[in-house]
Protein backbone atom coordinates (compact mmCIF):
# COMPACT_ATOMS: atom_id res chain seq x y z
CA UNK A 1 0.00 0.00 0.00
CA UNK A 2 1.87 3.32 -1.05
CA UNK A 3 1.65 6.64 1.70
CA UNK A 4 -1.36 8.21 -0.40
CA UNK A 5 -3.22 4.93 0.04
CA UNK A 6 -2.70 3.99 3.86
CA UNK A 7 -3.59 7.73 4.46
CA UNK A 8 -7.31 7.48 2.55
CA UNK A 9 -7.45 4.25 4.82
CA UNK A 10 -6.98 5.95 7.99
CA UNK A 11 -9.18 9.12 7.24
CA UNK A 12 -11.51 6.61 6.44
CA UNK A 13 -11.37 4.65 9.49
CA UNK A 14 -11.56 7.86 11.22
CA UNK A 15 -8.34 8.22 12.46
CA UNK A 16 -6.72 11.90 13.72
CA UNK A 17 -3.23 11.38 13.45
CA UNK A 18 -0.89 9.35 12.04
CA UNK A 19 2.20 8.42 13.62
CA UNK A 20 5.17 7.24 11.19
CA UNK A 21 9.06 7.27 10.79
CA UNK A 22 8.85 7.91 6.94
CA UNK A 23 10.61 11.11 6.98
CA UNK A 24 9.39 12.00 3.34
CA UNK A 25 5.69 11.17 3.98
CA UNK A 26 5.78 14.93 4.53
CA UNK A 27 6.93 15.77 1.16
CA UNK A 28 5.13 13.09 -0.68
CA UNK A 29 1.75 14.02 0.36
CA UNK A 30 -0.26 16.97 0.87
CA UNK A 31 -1.18 16.79 4.07
CA UNK A 32 -2.83 20.74 4.09
CA UNK A 33 -6.40 19.28 2.68
CA UNK A 34 -6.25 16.11 4.82
CA UNK A 35 -8.62 15.52 8.17
CA UNK A 36 -5.37 13.57 8.86
CA UNK A 37 -2.12 15.09 10.84
CA UNK A 38 1.29 13.46 10.86
CA UNK A 39 3.42 13.55 13.30
CA UNK A 40 7.23 12.05 12.24
CA UNK A 41 9.54 10.35 14.94
CA UNK A 42 13.28 11.39 13.84
CA UNK A 43 14.51 7.48 14.49
CA UNK A 44 13.24 4.21 13.56
CA UNK A 45 15.38 2.56 16.71
CA UNK A 46 12.66 1.13 19.41
CA UNK A 47 14.83 1.54 22.34
CA UNK A 48 14.97 5.33 21.87
CA UNK A 49 11.33 5.51 20.81
CA UNK A 50 10.42 4.10 23.99
CA UNK A 51 12.29 6.98 25.85
CA UNK A 52 10.40 9.38 24.52
CA UNK A 53 6.52 8.94 24.54
CA UNK A 54 6.27 11.51 26.83
CA UNK A 55 7.48 14.01 23.95
CA UNK A 56 5.11 11.82 21.31
CA UNK A 57 2.31 12.37 23.55
CA UNK A 58 2.52 16.01 23.67
CA UNK A 59 3.01 16.11 19.98
CA UNK A 60 -0.24 14.05 19.31
CA UNK A 61 -1.86 16.20 21.86
CA UNK A 62 -1.29 19.14 20.36
CA UNK A 63 -1.47 18.73 16.69
CA UNK A 64 -4.24 19.75 14.29
CA UNK A 65 -5.84 18.18 10.97
CA UNK A 66 -3.21 18.80 8.33
CA UNK A 67 -0.16 19.61 10.08
CA UNK A 68 3.01 17.81 10.58
CA UNK A 69 4.59 17.83 13.82
CA UNK A 70 8.93 16.50 14.07
CA UNK A 71 9.85 14.25 16.99
CA UNK A 72 13.78 14.69 17.32
CA UNK A 73 14.39 11.27 19.11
Amino acid sequence: MDNGALIDKAELEGYEVLVTTDQNMRHQQNLGKRRLALVVLLSTAWPRIQLRTEEIRAAIDGIRPGETRDVPI
